[in-house]
């Protein structure tokens, strides 16, 4: 599970590799059952001053391209189509115009081809270097790209597939940290915030301080959603920075009310009050936390009900169609929505909680014990686990 390691980056992602469904391709797919398999990091062990990804794999399926195809089989997870569905996105009319940028660490050499399968897949539009679609820089924002990391390459394509299923006509940058500390993240953040309008990060440390790394993400004018951790109650960093819009986690199932969906909150999302940092103008008196409390909003991170993604960089043997869960799913989509709302430029993160009215709220679960109720177990209006709710629409946005 998720460990937290002071002064180090670690990734939002839990990733399970489960069967294809033959099934349309924007089928809706039911919550797996419960599984007792084993699972793997799809990063190697943290060394000193080093931190990892935080996927967890599957030990016992993989699903290649090839093999999906020759079954006329759909992927299995959440695809576009349902994302679209359950969070009632103008994906197919908006995003035009908009930049969503990619922060992760190494370089996931693949990353241009595995995304063009994936947008293939659901008939999204290609997203290239030819047509202007997608760029990948390095953390300088030049091309000497760091050493490939394959957890970090499943890290990136999650990242890449969810900005494209929520927001198809935005631009896409991938900026690649040379490693994953502070400082090598935060000047690869300085350059996201150069190229693009959003701004998406899908990884954590222990909760720190503004004074020491928030210049990192202090860029007035950009939308910068970070995932809130995948380790149930606890603050992480950035998340918990006061300049960011802190993303939470749902369990996302398909149901048979108005919506066509339900959501409770997920058991691994992140959440609750930073030591160090300034609360949000927007949080007073709704969160029962004097200074900075996670997160804000959120999306599906549930591996149990997670999103299809294809990622071809082999690691520890295994490649292809998988399906991801993680608050690293939901970080991404809400970047997307960022981009379809277009309104970067105009509000700051405090723009959700005057625009409540425009998120579902998600009133039951929990992801743990703590002191205060609220930090840890969904409820009516703010919660730690989900905070205002999830995209209903752009409006929140």
């Amino acid at each position: 599970m998720r460990r937290r390691v002071t002064g180090t980056i670690l990734g939002g992602l839990v990733l399970a590799l489960v069967p294809f469904l033959s099934s349309a391709a924007n089928a809706t797919p039911q919550a797996a059952p419960p599984v007792s398999h084993s699972f793997h990091h799809s990063c190697a062990t943290a060394r000193a001053g080093v931190a990892n990804c935080d996927a967890l794999v599957r030990n016992d399926v993989a699903t290649s391209e090839t093999a999906l195809r020759a079954a006329l089989a759909a992927p299995s997870g959440l695809s576009p189509a349902n994302l679209q569905s359950a969070y009632k996105l103008p994906s197919s009319s908006a995003g035009s115009g908009q930049t969503v940028a990619i922060v992760d660490a190494y370089n996931a050499p693949t990353a241009e081809a595995d995304l063009g399968v994936y947008r293939s897949q659901y008939g999204l539009p290609a997203c290239t270097t030819a047509n202007g679609c997608f760029k990948k820089v390095d953390q300088n924002g030049g091309t000497s790209y760091p050493k490939t990391d394959g957890g970090w390459a499943q890290e990136i394509s999650l990242d890449l597939d969810m900005v494209s299923a929520v927001c198809p006509n935005c631009k896409i940058v991938l900026v690649e940290a040379t490693s994953a500390s502070f400082a090598n993240l935060g000047t690869a953040e300085n350059t996201a915030a150069r190229l693009a309008n959003v701004i998406s990060n899908s990884y954590g440390g222990s909760d720190a301080s503004d004074s020491s790394y928030g210049s990192y993400y202090n860029h007035p004018g950009k939308a910068i959603t970070v995932s809130s951790g995948d380790s149930g109650y606890g603050v992480e960093y950035p998340a918990s920075s006061h300049y960011v819009t802190a993303v939470g986690g749902t369990s996302l199932k398909s149901a048979s009310n108005s919506r066509g969906w339900t959501e409770t909150a997920w058991s691994g999302a992140g959440s609750g009050c930073s030591s160090y940092n300034t609360a949000l103008s927007g949080q007073s008196g709704l969160t029962g936390c004097s200074r900075r409390a996670v997160a804000d909003v959120s999306a599906v991170a549930d591996p149990a009900t997670g999103v299809a993604v294809y990622d071809s960089t082999a690691y520890q043997g295994q490649s292809g169609w998988m399906v991801f869960g993680g608050t690293s799913v939901a970080a991404p989509v809400i970047a997307g929505v960022y981009g379809l709302a277009a309104n970067a430029a105009s509000i700051d993160n405090n723009y959700p909680y005057t625009h409540s009215s425009s998120l579902f709220d998600v009133t039951s679960g929990s992801n743990g014990s703590c002191s205060t109720t609220k930090w840890c177990h969904a409820g009516t209006g703010w919660d730690g686990p989900t905070g205002l709710g999830t995209p209903n629409g752009t409006g929140a946005f």
